[in-house]
């Protein structure tokens, strides 16, 4: 590494430390001129200056500057698309020049002082694909800034973007907010009696198939306390109240550095807006003049909290809403901290706890599994698929249930949580607890299975098959890993975007999947482009209200759409496949051959522009998913045109019958085993056969040991499960004879009633 590689190492390192210690009492304007400062002295460059957007005027503002005119801090300003500094905002993308005049878009500032600088260096500031502002340096050396240099403003721009919004949420949020605190009511929920005492079992939906035991709470129950039947600790000072701050400072800083070793592809800020209240001078600040004032600061938190939890939940601004969860958990933290001995819970986390929600964001999965928590109840109906998902990459319990009562269960009830089955057991007796002990150890036993997975798994008349696994985070590699997977057959890639609050930038994308690469040490690996829509929305990126969404705007349309996002996807994909021979991308719920070509043409444009970068690249074969009628319809022309394919079963099947796979009303209507699926599945494999080109298949339909025989049958030879089916699926291909299994599925294929197909499956498995 030279020391230019080094120096920027040391830059991004110098400037993560800088937004960890934003302080609200310099302002922004204060850890801008810092930043300029640093990066400046890193870089080696003469100029450093960072400009911010404003979208009222559609202008660019100077707000920091080091090596031009200083009076043009606060005054210089830039409309979008003006000089190489707005074409770069403009355009989203990094412009760098040997010599600025050379540039079209070059634009001389009178009085500036920046002749003599020829280098130009401009990196877009964007938040959720919004501008920000700019990031510029500049140099009197000729063709100064390198590769390098790019990369590592890009990673900056993109830890500035999330402390300035931040720190403009909370700006604002100051100078609109009604000085007049309001508390929570005491009680929540005044028309719910709650249960009875003893044991009570409520039924609902197991959405991560886990067990759980462990102590009911409600993130923010500690708000509802009346002043006048809870007596706050007595003899607390101020200094016990900064103490608390430091400690939770700790904390939070602690677990962000645990999280992102764990989830690099996900975890990127995701306890920032804690530490940013709590640097907030509007906030601590705030509860440090009433602690001075004579407030106990027992209390002086609560009331900040119960005004802070008010306005971000009754605030228009979404951004602010979702961090209702954030402000109450730093209550829970702040008062545990200052006086453990008298708060109900026994750690400052959620360890040993069972967490009951209305709502649960993506990312709140995320903050609550790094807390510790031991399970997760959620209520309310809609579709949840997608935390469901999340729940069990984190491998915590989740049961989704309907009973508004649990909401009203007192602080630290014992539970019971079983996720496979969809039950929360309250108040449970001996007998309960030990059956639960019972199973917890069964699936532990089973888990320690997952060891004796074979590395080649065959037929029982020796055929090989392939079995790869689903991966949704990259935590989940582990589990990938233990149960000898052959690979990745889909990494769904939009799940490292669901958990944040922005956009992950191209930078932070390339290593996350650079690290799957890396790990599978030359396994096959598939990602998935982005499938978001239906019910995979993304909080900060709205799309505006859709009557169907899983009919609306999603996967390629979405990216296809928006095509900022899909070519930094791209960008990131084909920097991440250098050296990766074994990477592959595929495309979801490709309607038409048109839309596969419009994306693979937009992938040779990310190849060009890579190209031209000097960023080293390589393009990986591109497939598709077979997930919707219409591809089913064409598949001999989408096998002819992409390098491989992959069926995904559980939208196809869901397409095809027009039956929403979540919901419980039409749940018979979602049959596998109905014979437009059975026969869409065999074209789908003939048409790849004749083509010569490879297919797999994925989801629970590859999974289901029912169903094996007529996959198998038909000709399917790779198969993507989540890791821990593989051994289930594994023990199950190893009893099947293709002979036998060709057979079966010519019977099947040859009957026309969903009742004789269900009738005939059993028959596989009779004695001869």
């Amino acid at each position: 590494m030279s020391n230019f590689q080094q120096d920027n190492v040391a830059l991004m390192c110098d400037i993560s430390e800088l937004v960890s210690l934003f302080d609200f009492e310099a302002g922004l304007d204060g850890f801008l001129a810092k930043v300029v400062s640093t990066v400046a002295w890193h870089m080696r460059a003469a100029v450093c200056s960072i400009y911010l957007y404003e979208s009222k005027t559609r202008e660019l503002v100077l707000r920091a500057n080091q090596g031009l005119n200083p009076a043009l801090v606060g005054h210089l300003r830039l409309k979008l698309g003006e000089g190489i500094t707005g074409t770069a905002l403009k355009e989203m993308r990094a412009i760098c020049e040997a010599n600025a005049t050379d540039h079209p878009a070059y634009k001389h500032i009178p009085g500036s002082n920046e002749e003599a600088y020829l280098s130009f260096l401009a990196v877009p500031i964007q938040r959720k694909m919004n501008p920000v502002g700019v990031i510029v340096v500049q140099d009197p050396q000729w063709n100064y800034f390198n590769p390098n240099d790019v990369q590592a403003l890009r990673v900056i721009s993109s830890q500035l973007a999330a402390v300035i919004e931040n720190a403009h949420l909370l700006l604002r949020l100051h100078g609109g907010a009604d000085s007049a605190d309001s508390a929570l009511g005491h009680d929540l929920f005044p028309g719910d009696p709650g249960f009875e005492v003893g044991t009570h079992c409520i039924r609902g939906q197991g959405a991560a198939g886990r067990m759980a035991m462990g102590l009911s709470t409600r993130i923010g129950q500690y708000l509802s306390q009346n002043p006048a039947d809870h007596l706050c600790p007595l003899g607390l000072t101020e200094a016990d109240f900064d103490r608390a701050i430091q400690l939770t400072e700790r904390q939070l800083m602690d677990l962000q550095a645990r999280l992102e070793d764990k989830l690099q592809d996900a975890a990127s800020m995701i306890f920032g807006a804690h530490v940013l209240m709590l640097k907030d001078d509007a906030f601590s600040g705030e509860i440090r003049q009433n602690i001075r004032s004579g407030v106990s600061p027992w209390n002086a938190i609560l009331n900040q909290v119960r005004h802070y939890s008010n306005l971000f939940g009754q605030s228009s601004n979404p951004a602010l809403r979702e961090k209702v969860l954030d402000v109450e958990d730093l209550g829970h933290r702040l008062l545990y901290n200052l006086a453990t001995p008298s708060f109900d819970n026994a750690s400052p986390d959620y360890t040993g706890q069972i967490i009951i929600a209305e709502e649960f964001l993506p990312s709140d999965i995320l903050k609550l599994a790094a807390e510790g928590a031991a399970g997760l109840v959620l209520l309310g109906g809609g579709q949840y698929s997608h935390v469901a998902i999340l729940a069990n990459a984190l491998q915590v319990p989740l049961v989704i249930v309907s009973d508004r009562r649990l909401l009203n269960l007192p602080e630290n009830t014992p539970l019971l949580l079983d996720g496979k089955e969809g039950q929360v057991v309250i108040r449970p007796g001996p007998d309960a607890i030990k059956t639960m002990q019972e199973i917890i150890r069964a699936l532990v036993d089973s888990e320690r299975l997952a060891d004796e997975v074979l590395p080649v798994t065959r037929t029982r008349d020796n055929v090989e098959v392939q079995l790869m696994a689903n991966l949704n985070l990259v935590t989940e590699l582990d589990v990938a890993l233990r149960v000898k997977a052959n690979g990745i057959g889909l990494y769904r890639t939009e799940f490292p975007f669901i958990v944040r609050n922005t956009f992950p930038t191209e930078e932070e994308q390339y290593h996350g999947y650079r690290s799957v690469l890396q790990r599978m040490d030359g396994r096959p690996v598939v990602f998935r482009t982005l499938d978001i829509g239906g019910d995979k929305a993304l909080s900060y990126f709205p799309v505006g209200h859709e009557n169907n969404p899983f009919l609306g705007l999603r996967a390629l349309r979405f990216t296809l759409r928006n095509p900022e996002i899909f070519k930094q996807q791209l960008r990131a994909l084909f920097r991440a496949a250098a050296g990766h021979p074994e990477a592959k991308v595929m495309f979801p719920m490709v309607a038409s051959l048109d839309e596969f070509m419009g994306a693979r043409d937009l992938a040779y444009q990310c190849c060009d522009e890579l190209a031209r970068e000097g960023i080293v690249h390589r393009l990986p074969a591109l497939g598709l998913m077979v997930e919707l009628p219409a591809a089913v319809m064409i598949a001999d022309e989408l096998a002819a045109a992409a390098d491989f394919l992959s069926i995904g079963s559980n939208d196809l099947i869901q397409y095809m019958l027009a039956a929403d796979r979540t919901n419980d009303e039409v749940a018979a209507w979602y049959s596998p085993h109905h014979p437009a699926v059975l026969r869409a599945l065999q074209r789908i494999v003939t048409v790849a056969e004749q083509a010569d080109k490879s297919v797999s298949i994925c989801g629970n339909l590859g999974a289901d040991p029912s169903m094996l025989p007529f996959l198998l049958g038909i000709g399917l030879r790779v198969f993507s499960l989540d890791p821990m089916q593989i051994p289930a699926v594994q023990r199950r291909i190893a009893e099947i004879d293709l002979t036998r299994a060709r057979a079966f599925a010519t019977k099947l294929l040859g009957l026309g009633r969903i009742s004789d197909i269900a009738d005939a499956i059993p028959s596989f498995d009779r004695p001869e």
